[in-house]
């Protein structure tokens, strides 16, 4: 019983070796290509990235209904103003992830679980659309309901409807959006302007509604296989700590120590990785010895 174990543990780990490989060659590519496309790289600023998205987020909001402002501040926050590496080389600024019916490229970084696939766009603008598109669900139907420059209501509304566990998420958004002054790009519409965008949004929710657990689910390849490894460089590259089946107790604020990495903090304490970024305000995956970290929602 022993060999047997111990051969299938060889096996194991000769297939992940020819999959890390395989990633590597894929980061390798995409890397060369993304270096190609804008040799010029520089990071932005927040008011940077506002002056680059502002135009998409606002004719998005004509179309669905959902504030600039609102779609903005989460840009903001969750692809750190549009500097985290998903964001760079996936062109994901909302960390939507592969589902069955994606048909472009993956792209895997660690988020509720090691190797999480997330869509890979031509561009930006791409995933803004995408954004919109993800929203138009049964869950969030009600906020479509609300005027388009009502940015408060629509920060509650997605923490009440499940976008964000985070208790502080409405809090993030408005913060940010009243930072920069983003509502000025909320556009008022008339009665009969927001019965029309009604009519138009509510019936592409209905259609999705047999298809959402298709359209939504996550998979763990998308169907394409045109899967691009691209591990997190400010990852703290040294091996896990060793689990132990003593109880955990949650320091407040966290010391992070050589060999963490959110991933493993996550499972560690019980929390998702998404949630410790939020509470931290971290823009990306990247943690370094030392700092601390809030994992008390």
């Amino acid at each position: 019983m022993n060999k047997r174990l111990i051969i299938l543990a060889a096996v194991a780990l000769f297939f992940s070796a020819c999959k890390s490989r395989k990633y590597s060659r894929n980061n390798k590519a995409i890397e060369k290509e993304a270096d190609k496309a804008n040799p010029d790289y520089k990071s932005r600023t927040t008011v940077m990235y506002i002056d680059e998205f502002k135009g998409v987020a606002i004719e998005e909001m004509n179309k669905s209904g959902i504030p600039a402002s609102i779609t903005l501040a989460q840009g903001i926050i969750e692809s750190g103003s549009g500097n985290s590496s998903l964001a760079k080389y996936a062109n994901n600024h909302f960390g939507i992830k592969c589902t069955s019916e994606w048909k472009g490229k993956g792209y895997y970084k660690d988020d509720d679980k090691a190797d999480d696939c997330f869509r890979v766009y031509k561009d930006a603008r791409e995933s803004y659309r995408d954004h919109s598109e993800f929203l138009k669900r049964k869950r969030y139907s009600a906020l479509f309901e609300l005027d388009k420059n009502d940015y408060k209501n629509w920060a509650l509304g997605l923490k009440q409807a499940g976008y964000a566990t985070n208790p502080k998420y409405p809090d993030l958004l408005i913060n940010i959006i009243e930072k920069y002054q983003l509502y000025f790009y909320d556009l008022p519409e008339s009665e009969n302007e927001k019965l029309k965008r009604e009519d138009r949004v509510f019936s592409e929710i209905n259609a999705n509604i047999p298809q959402e657990k298709k359209k939504f689910t996550p998979v763990a390849t998308p169907p394409s296989k045109q899967v691009v490894k691209t591990p997190d460089t400010l990852k703290i590259s040294t091996p896990e700590p060793v689990k132990t089946t003593d109880p955990v107790t949650i320091e407040s604020p966290y010391t992070v120590k050589q060999g963490d990495t959110l991933y493993n903090i996550s499972k560690r304490f019980n929390i998702s990785v998404d949630d410790i970024k939020a509470l931290n305000n971290l823009p990306d995956t990247g943690i370094k010895i030392g700092q601390k970290l809030v994992l008390v929602k």
